[in-house]
C-alpha cells in the first residue's frame, strides 16, 4: 500500500512536469507570430495617442530607425519590428477610433526574455517624435 502511494506521487510529478516542460517555451509577439521564448511574464506597454494611424507610423519609424535596423514592416496589420542591438523590438499600431491610437511595444532578447526597459524607452522616443511631426 505504501509503495503504491510513493509510485502515485512520483507519475505525478513526473506528469506534472512534464506538462510544464510542454507548456513553455513559446511568447506571442504583438503580431501574433510565435516565438521561442519566456511566456507569461510582461513584456510590452500600451500607449494611446490623439494622432492619425499614418502619423504614429511614421514616428515608429523614425524611432525604430534611430535605434537600430528595421527588419520588418507589416503594413497590413501595423506592426513594424526592428533589431535594436541583439534584441528584437516589435510595434503594432491600431485605431481605436477616429481621433485615438493604440500603440503596443515589445521588446524580447535572443534568449526570448523580456526586456521591459527597451521597450519603455522605445514608447517614450516613439511619443517624442509624435510631437515633433509637422502638423
Amino acid at each position: 500500500m505504501r509503495a503504491m502511494k510513493l509510485t502515485m506521487k512520483f507519475c505525478s510529478m513526473i506528469a506534472a512536469a512534464g506538462l510544464l516542460t510542454l507548456a513553455t517555451g513559446c511568447y506571442t509577439d504583438v503580431g501574433g507570430k510565435s516565438h521561442m521564448g519566456v511566456p507569461w511574464v510582461k513584456d510590452q506597454f500600451e500607449s494611446r495617442y490623439e494622432f492619425s494611424v499614418a502619423q504614429v507610423l511614421t514616428a515608429v519609424r523614425q524611432t525604430l530607425k534611430a535605434n537600430g535596423t528595421i527588419v520588418s514592416d507589416d503594413i497590413a496589420n501595423n506592426v513594424v519590428a526592428a533589431k535594436v542591438d541583439t534584441r528584437t523590438v516589435y510595434v503594432k499600431v491600431d485605431e481605436l477610433d477616429k481621433k485615438v491610437t493604440r500603440v503596443f511595444t515589445q521588446a524580447r532578447t535572443k534568449a526570448g526574455n523580456t526586456e521591459l526597459t527597451l521597450a519603455a524607452e522605445i514608447d517614450k522616443q516613439i511619443a517624442l517624435n509624435l510631437q515633433n511631426l509637422p502638423k
